[in-house]
């Protein structure tokens, strides 16, 4: 049993790698297969931070067999990992339900979506609290906890309250949402206290930010400090998510908080490395001889939810193929949606729902040489996917919603020095970053319509100046740039 205390820990409901059982019943733990995000930039962090703990989650089937595991791992650096032991129940009722069938469609601004029937509120407070004292119990004095996401909304609160000592940072990977909507929640209260008790909380746009200052105002009194104008590489004007300005600080129970606002950035250099390698050159001239074969090829990928805008797509390309006879045979899309894990029912009928209006649009316009749709809901392995940006002459991402989209930005790292044409819905928070893409509203028929009519017809001097703009966003602010900041400002924070 490891327990040796740590001074930094990081709290996620995800490993740092995956694990693989081998024939003979050992394990070795291997990369993920997407190598590009913030996994591996937060694997780093343990190199300036020695003999770490990252805390995430592990399923077991038996009930008495509910004591941490704790392993010793050795890349890229020595750190601890721990995984909590979580019964199946514990997990579809803290995971696939209270927070995918509550929470996410509030974040997200689908309230009709919610569901607060089946949410176990008590079952929700007990993992929270298994990750509270996994992480208090590890903790060394003034120890740096950093925590993601909303499915460990509750854990600032409970090591608060039994380790005031400690630094404590919370990251949103989601929106957040007004707090007309975000007030639907029955638990509305208990989950902003724990946040207040933050040292620093970080979302990726300050329109979350903000959102969340007037949620905590409103809900709990919490007291805003001044606004601040926005960092330069946000766009001040232009999308629908823009803000000008935004909280700096919030004062609650003599305590003052930190309000961040940082995208996660990619990793553009990685990217372009993998450009030049033998695998995606393979995968490339495969896309180009196979599905591509001169046509222009429009690519969206994303996932099996509801919040993804897949279905307003296909529709927008149906009444383009409808007006547009001429580009029958010369445009394909590839519509790459990865399905939902199992156990995730809420996202069966918008699969089923896919997969119709793909088969229907294929049935109406197939030629004998030419599909105008491809579609796939295979998890894409990262070098396949960089393969696609490359060939792609138009990336098309229109959610109805998203917290930043990585797809986005991975496009345009992959584009740099090139053409192509970014497609975005700014209804993302990497519309109010990428000040070259093409904006468009994914609510409204004759706004999706145009932009991918003027995307087709773009002409390649444009397609080089509005992705050299981008690139250079991309560029600029990395993963790595998003990582130090949120800990530099967790650092400023708590020496004040």
């Amino acid at each position: 049993m490891i327990e040796q205390k740590s001074q930094f820990i990081l709290l996620y409901h995800r490993t740092p790698f995956d694990e693989v059982k081998r024939e003979d019943g050992s394990r070795e733990w291997v990369d993920q297969k997407s190598p590009n995000g913030i996994i591996p930039t937060l694997r780093n962090l343990f190199r300036s931070n020695p003999s770490g703990t990252w805390i995430a989650w592990r399923k077991v089937e038996m009930e008495d067999k509910k004591e941490d595991e704790e392993i010793s791992m050795n890349k890229p650096s020595k750190f601890n990992l721990v995984r909590i032991a979580l019964t199946e129940k514990q997990v579809s009722s803290f995971y696939h339900v209270t927070s995918k069938e509550s929470f996410w469609p509030i974040l997200h601004t689908f309230p009709t979506y919610f569901n607060v029937n089946n949410a176990d509120w008590g079952v929700f407070e007990e993992v929270n609290k298994k990750f509270a004292e996994s992480a208090c119990k590890r903790a060394a004095d003034g120890a740096t906890i950093w925590i993601h996401d909303y499915n460990l909304w509750l854990v600032p609160g409970y090591i608060r309250a039994k380790r005031s000592d400690l630094k404590i940072a919370f990251f949103h990977h989601t929106p957040f949402p007004g707090n007309d909507v975000f007030a639907i929640l029955p638990w509305r209260r208990q989950i902003v206290e724990s946040l207040l008790c933050c040292d620093v909380v970080g979302f990726h746009i300050p329109r979350y930010t903000e959102n969340f200052a007037r949620a905590a105002n409103c809900l709990v009194g919490a007291q805003k400090g001044e606004k601040i104008p926005v960092s330069p590489k946000f766009i001040a004007v232009g999308s629908a998510l823009t803000e000008p300005s935004a909280t700096k600080f919030l004062y609650h129970a003599g305590r003052s908080i930190r309000l961040v606002s940082s995208p996660v950035g990619t990793s553009p250099e990685l990217i372009q490395q993998l450009i030049k390698t033998k695998k995606v050159i393979e995968y490339s001239k495969g896309i180009e001889d196979g599905t591509k074969k001169g046509r222009k090829l429009i690519l969206s990928a994303s996932r099996v939810d509801y919040t993804k805008g897949n279905e307003e797509l296909l529709l927008s390309f149906e009444r383009l193929l409808e007006k547009r006879k001429d580009l029958h045979g010369k445009v394909v899309l590839m519509l790459a949606c990865v399905a939902a894990a199992s156990g995730m029912n809420v996202y069966t009928e918008t699969q089923r729902s896919i997969e119709e209006m793909a088969g229907r649009i294929n049935g109406r316009f197939s030629l004998i040489n030419w599909n105008p749709i491809n579609f796939s809901t295979r998890r894409i392995p990262y070098e396949e996917m960089v393969a696609w940006f490359t060939q792609a002459d138009i990336c098309w991402i229109t959610p109805l919603r998203d917290g930043l989209n990585l797809v986005a930005k991975e496009y345009a790292a992959a584009r740099k020095g090139l053409g192509g044409v970014l497609v975005l819905s700014e209804f993302t928070g990497a519309s109010v970053l990428l000040d070259g893409a093409l904006l468009t509203n994914p609510y409204s028929h004759k706004r999706m319509d145009k932009a991918i009519e003027d995307a087709i017809s773009m002409k390649q001097e444009e397609q080089i100046e509005r992705m050299k703009s981008m690139t250079k966003a991309v560029d600029s602010y990395t993963v790595n740039d998003w990582a130090q900041e949120q800990i530099s400002e967790l650092n400023e924070q708590t020496n004040v």
